[in-house]
């Protein structure tokens, strides 16, 4: 028999290696974006419906720019513009938190700070700390509080805007039955940003998130329990009127879910969760704003590292190593001053 024949030969396989991850999932980022987009498209008719075309002009502007600063950023920064729906999610979330009669040119200004400084300016997508929208929110309303303080109530499109005060407003009145208010509350008969008006149309929105998988469903249920928990417990304070009035929905189902900007264990999430409904209701009770939803997971972003360095699983297979025991001493040691 030939030395050489092929079939004596032991047979050659190719591995491919290959870095981490090894476990995909079909779901992509794009997709998942554009499910997160869809979602948002109903408190945003909801908002064109109650506050006017108007709405829809500071929606587009708010989306326009956030993907012109991208890729503007993009290009200077050397960088491929990629559209994977990134920037207009943040222009959407940013119009959603934004007054009904914001001058555009504001719109403009908090979706360029919003994508080249808390976004780009950290290296793009997945490496921003702070959620973008939240924190071009804080910026408008820090840098124009005047403007971004200014309410109207819903109105037929057609109509002209009559001011009112929202509901966590010190100035909003409510002449009528609690259950009333509870109903304004739920289907948007209320002020407030565009995506504080109807609870329903959030809710919806994000139970669909919560069915489909998108969102982690301990984000939502801790924020929102630890909510009507504290708000149960003060006195005064009505539990379902906190839950239902601003953006505590909003802020529960689409922002604090944010993959970059919370933690990645489900232990780091419930804490994350927890502790901005604290914050939200410290600040909506004691401190000197209305609303407390955007400061409170805007303060929590920033501690994500921290709770992700004390919540990190324990490897497959680890086993805590059992202390060392203490060496005794030889006796055959010299004496501490003792000379050889």
């Amino acid at each position: 028999m030939n030395a050489t024949d092929d079939s004596q030969q032991p047979e050659k396989r190719l591995f491919r290696v290959m870095s981490g991850p090894h476990l995909r999932s079909p779901r992509s980022i794009d997709k998942a974006m554009f499910m997160v987009i869809l979602m948002l498209m109903l408190p945003a008719i909801g908002a064109i419906y109650y506050f006017g075309i108007y709405v829809l002009f500071i929606i587009l502007t708010a989306i326009l720019s956030a993907v012109i600063t991208e890729y503007v950023a993009k290009r200077l920064r050397k960088r491929k513009f990629y559209f994977d729906g990134s920037a207009v999610l943040t222009g959407l979330l940013l119009a959603m938190v934004l007054p009904p009669r914001v001058p555009l040119w504001m719109v403009v200004i908090g979706a360029a700070f919003s994508i080249a400084i808390v976004k780009e300016a950290f290296g793009g997508l997945g490496h921003n700390i702070f959620n973008p929208a939240l924190a071009g929110r804080a910026f408008l309303t820090v840098s124009f509080t005047g403007l971004m303080t200014r309410w109207v109530l819903p109105i037929t499109t057609g109509n002209d805007a009559v001011a009112g005060a929202s509901p966590l407003s010190g100035s909003f009145v409510w002449e009528g039955p609690t259950q009333e208010l509870y109903r304004a509350l739920l289907f948007g008969n209320v002020g407030g940003s565009l995506g504080e008006t109807s609870a329903l149309l959030i809710l919806i929105g994000g139970l669909i998130l919560l069915i489909i998988g998108i969102i982690n469903w301990r984000i939502p249920v801790f924020y929102i329990g630890t909510v009507f928990l504290f708000t149960w417990l003060l006195p005064g304070q009505d539990p379902v009127f906190h839950i239902l009035a601003g953006g505590l929905f909003l802020g529960a189902f689409f922002m604090a879910t944010d993959y970059v900007t919370v933690p990645l264990t489900n232990t780091g999430k419930m804490i994350f969760a927890a502790s901005c409904g604290f914050l939200t209701v410290a600040i909506r009770v004691y401190g000197g704003m209305p609303e407390g939803v955007a400061f409170s997971i805007l303060i929590m972003n920033g501690f994500t590292p921290l709770i992700d360095r004390y919540t990190v699983p324990k490897p497959l297979g680890y086993m805590k190593p059992k202390p060392k025991e203490k060496e005794k001493k030889s006796k055959d040691a010299p004496e501490k001053g003792d000379t050889a």
